[in-house]
């Protein structure tokens, strides 16, 4: 007999003979009702007296909704977060919303999850691409605020007042006057524009280095402070 014949005769004994008693039971009634066998024959094939097995039939024919398996962890196990969240894009791709709808719906609700994620959970659940949408068809979204354009000769020096977390540099400003950097830098000939004279830009380098910025690439965050725009 092929090995594979003989794993399966090994591996079919687990079916049929049962090591437990809802098994036993479970086996001793499909007998019964599914492959057609007499009571008494049932309950010969599986260990029970023909008058145990009668009171066996009956009571499940009494109440045929039982059941005969454990559930699954995933039936049992309360969803976690992460199940709640899929459950929740599924939802929502559901109802037409793109991937990046989703997104934000859903961090609206204060569960922070990026387009790419939602766009894995969908691919992975087998819901296809949207179709691309013109701009028009796109809801409207709160956009970061753009800072006007670098210009000195828009600069505005009319006395007014507000509020700044740059106000120290302006201790710097004597130190920067003796410096004479403008002139230094027009002896140097380094490059410059109408709209950011060579002297601006360097004092708006020198002034992140004051205010203790590590790199300048970091810029944006301060870039709507009036004082320092200024620089």
């Amino acid at each position: 007999m092929p090995y594979q014949s003989k794993e399966r005769l090994t591996l079919s004994r687990r079916f049929l003979e049962p090591t437990n008693a809802t098994h036993r039971q479970y086996e001793a009634l499909r007998a019964y009702y599914v492959e057609g066998l007499t009571s008494v024959e049932a309950a010969r094939r599986f260990g029970y007296t023909p008058g145990s097995f009668r009171v066996l039939a009956h009571q499940f024919s009494r109440s045929s909704e039982r059941s005969f398996f454990l559930p699954s962890e995933r039936e049992t196990k309360p969803h976690s977060k992460r199940q709640r969240l899929r459950d929740r894009v599924v939802a929502l791709r559901k109802q037409n919303l793109s991937v990046h709808d989703i997104s934000r719906t859903i961090s609206y609700d204060g569960h922070p999850i990026s387009p790419a994620t939602v766009s894995a959970v969908l691919k992975k659940e087998g819901f296809a691409a949207l179709p691309r949408r013109l701009d028009e068809e796109r809801p409207e979204d709160v956009r970061p605020t753009v800072a006007d354009v670098a210009d000195v000769r828009q600069l505005d020096l009319t006395p007014r007042q507000f509020g700044t977390k740059f106000g120290g540099l302006f201790l710097f400003v004597p130190w920067l006057v003796s410096a004479k950097l403008d002139m230094i830098l027009a002896r140097v000939g380094l490059a410059e524009s109408k709209m950011i004279p060579a002297g601006c830009a360097i004092r708006s380098l020198l002034g992140l280095k004051l205010f203790g910025n590590a790199r300048h690439n970091h810029v944006m965050s301060h870039v709507l402070d009036k004082p320092y725009a200024s620089l």
